[in-house]
């Protein structure tokens, strides 16, 4: 869960564990933190392996800086996805996802999420969707979780991810949201890259966080106050 910095020594006195933090969370001035339960020592196990794995994904990712100007090409175009866009975004995320924590398979799902508060932007070629992401909007405590990041397999290495972000990025500024954060599976070193790369900061790792693709992962937080 996440916590303002008021409330955290209630949790911690219920013997929640602190697994990471974002300077700034709640309306631009409160640290927000997030914690964690465990009922059982397996369920916070991690391997030596996986471990340091996370770890290299980290430092790696890390040391990334923005120092190369890519550029799309023109025949991509960046946009929000609207009403109409919603039975190629299923799709996509169909496509690209075995399991995921939300239902983001079902159209139902995206479109009543379009009206509550997330904006959903996409790569398209010729009015085709070819990646996706969105900014689920925290508009009382101006924040906003960058994530839902898919790229059709025969689009891969293209940095649709990068784009998509910096558009975002840009969008969220406009509409006075000040802090930008995001959970990132914690062995992929493309997404990690993609927030190092744009100068968003570690924040920590949430341990067997998120059931998606076929197991329970673990996480990274990155932020950026903008």
């Amino acid at each position: 869960m996440k916590v303002p910095e008021w409330a955290l020594e209630h949790f911690l006195a219920q013997n929640y564990k602190l697994e990471g933090s974002i300077p700034h969370l709640y309306g631009g001035k409160e640290k927000g933190y997030f914690l964690s339960m465990f009922f059982s020592a397996k369920r916070s196990y991690l391997s030596n392996k996986n471990k340091e794995l996370i770890k290299s994904v980290k430092t790696m990712a890390s040391r990334i800086k923005n120092t190369e100007a890519f550029e799309i090409s023109d025949k991509y175009q960046i946009r929000k996805i609207n009403k109409e866009d919603v039975p190629q975004l299923a799709r996509l995320y169909k496509n690209v996802f075995d399991v995921y924590p939300f239902p983001i398979f079902k159209e139902v799902y995206l479109s009543e999420t379009m009206e509550e508060n997330v904006i959903y932007y996409g790569v398209f070629k010729d009015n085709k969707l070819l990646a996706a992401s969105s900014a689920e909007l925290d508009l009382h405590n101006l924040n906003a979780e960058m994530t839902d990041f898919a790229t059709h397999p025969d689009f891969l290495g293209r940095k649709f991810s990068y784009f998509l972000l910096k558009k975002m990025e840009k969008e969220m500024a406009f509409m006075g949201i000040k802090t930008l954060y995001t959970i990132a599976r914690a062995t992929s070193h493309g997404m990690n890259k993609t927030f190092g790369r744009l100068n968003y900061a570690m924040g920590g790792t949430l341990v067997n966080n998120t059931l998606i693709g076929q197991t329970i992962e673990s996480m990274n937080v990155w932020y950026k106050n903008i």
